[in-house]
């Protein structure tokens, strides 16, 4: 008579404890209030006799600077080859139109549930009413976000979306910066992917080169990972000496507002959610967390995403060929912060502020673009984009955007984190909706590591089967 002995993988054994020291928590933490004290030494020691910043200053500067810089650098290479591989896997998968509809139908949902949180504190807090008229100046935007700016961005300018801008400073230098539109990315990888499925046979050896790639780019990620203490000490500083706290004073009562909607939706909305799907609200959180501390510190969606889309395949148990659909995506189109509470709260503002009175309609137009709008923002600066877009179609005065920029970064930090949470949670959602969840992965003990099996970062495991059983 035979028996059979169910083992445990070794990455889901029980660990020994760490030193708390060791927690990435601990660390990004200690970051933080490192961060904070060396911002407010460097801005009290003001800039230097030519009033250029001082060396703890531009120290702190270059340090945050370069570790988004790492960040981004990565995003390219990381999206088109994950988004390629997961494409030529579509043959192994049954649902993958559900899941594609099944993502945007949450999307859809949560923008929704974000914009009425704002429209109401908008309407109950009334900020607009609650400032100075001679303590603002009305300026016209940078830039402005329409239907057709969003179509021409769909069309690659060259394979791999990248574009060059140059500019000139006062000494006659030039300067060349090197940029990437997202959703263009997006579109190439795409339409790789679907090429390769239509080779066939002849493709097997692209598609094994681009599985291969992709572990080595995931490789590099997980060591700029390692060092986000590092940057955040750089970030957080950084942004102590260049805002400080004197602007906040002024519309006091409109970031009040926006962070009581970002708070809401974060720590009561996502919640609800989680726990109405049958899943732990302690995992959900202890999972995305790391992701959610580099977006709040870095303002970047896209420079977050690689750690975002780790957070969501690693910790939250959703599969990978589905993540790598789900977060990048999420990542240009799903910003519940930047295009749901903050045009949402922006826009009453401004109607307030210029005497303009909002009517059932106009309330319908507010959500009905940040529901359906967003993707409007793919690639450029979401915030200010779908604002433009937002008072544009309700016929205010587009030069109240000037009005809230001075504190714009101050408001970034609270609605990037948002954006970043949600772009983990409706991945998460969908896949235990459709049975696909790594649950024993969702809800395995992390003791404080950024990711459930911190210590063998394992990139070579399989994903669960896109197949419901």
């Amino acid at each position: 008579m035979s028996s059979t002995r169910t083992t445990v993988p070794a990455a889901r054994q029980p660990k020994p404890k760490k030193p708390f020291y060791r927690s990435f928590g601990f660390q990004i933490t200690v970051a933080l209030v490192a961060g904070i004290l060396l911002g407010v030494l460097a801005l009290n020691l003001g800039p230097d006799a030519a009033g250029n910043p001082n060396g703890l200053a531009a120290t702190l500067s270059t340090i945050g600077n370069a570790y988004v810089t790492l960040l981004k650098a990565a995003v390219v290479p990381l999206i088109f080859l994950a988004v390629v591989a997961s494409i030529t896997q579509l043959r192994n998968v049954t649902n993958a139109a559900r899941l594609a509809g099944q993502t945007l139908l949450w999307f859809g949902i949560t923008a929704l549930i974000a914009v009425t949180i704002g429209m109401v504190l908008g309407v109950t807090i009334q900020p607009g009413n609650r400032v100075a008229h001679d303590q603002l100046t009305t300026a016209e935007p940078y830039t402005v976000g329409t239907w057709w700016n969003f179509l021409k961005g769909l069309i690659p300018q060259n394979f791999l979306g990248l574009t060059v801008s140059s500019s000139a400073s006062d000494s006659g230098s030039i300067t060349s910066t090197v940029g990437f539109n997202v959703l263009q990315v997006i579109v190439i990888s795409v339409a790789v992917g679907i090429a390769a499925l239509k080779v066939g046979k002849r493709a097997e050896p692209f598609v094994s080169f681009t599985q291969s790639s992709l572990k080595i780019v995931q490789r590099v990620l997980w060591w700029i990972i390692r060092i986000a203490p590092i940057g955040t000490l750089g970030l957080i500083a950084s942004a102590v000496v260049q805002y400080g706290t004197d602007k906040l004073l002024t519309l006091v009562w409109f970031v009040v507002a926006v962070y009581a909607g970002l708070v809401l939706v974060l720590f009561v909305v996502y919640p609800i959610l989680i726990k109405s799907h049958g899943l732990s609200i302690k995992q959900y959180f202890s999972g995305v967390w790391p992701a959610v501390q580099l977006g709040f510190v870095s303002r970047s969606s896209i420079g977050t995403l690689p750690l975002t889309q780790r957070v969501t395949e690693r910790n939250l148990g959703v599969p990978r060929e589905y993540a790598s659909f789900a977060v990048p995506l999420g990542a240009t189109t799903k910003m519940d912060g930047c295009a749901a509470i903050y045009p949402a709260i922006a826009a009453i503002f401004v109607a307030q502020f210029f005497g303009v009175e909002l009517n059932f309609v106009s309330f319908l137009l507010i959500a009905l673009v940040s529901v359906v709008g967003s993707a409007a923002t793919a690639g450029t600066t979401g915030a200010t984009v779908m604002l433009t877009l937002t008072l544009s179609t309700l016929g205010l005065p587009l030069e109240g955007v000037g009005l809230l920029l001075a504190i714009d970064p101050i408001l970034d930090m609270g609605r990037t984190a948002v954006n970043v949470a949600g772009q983990a949670l409706v991945p998460t959602i969908v896949a235990k909706r459709e049975g696909i969840l790594d649950t024993e992965l969702y809800n395995a003990p992390r003791d404080g590591e950024p990711f459930a099996d911190d210590s063998a970062d394992d990139v070579d495991d399989q994903a669960p089967a896109l197949s419901r059983s």
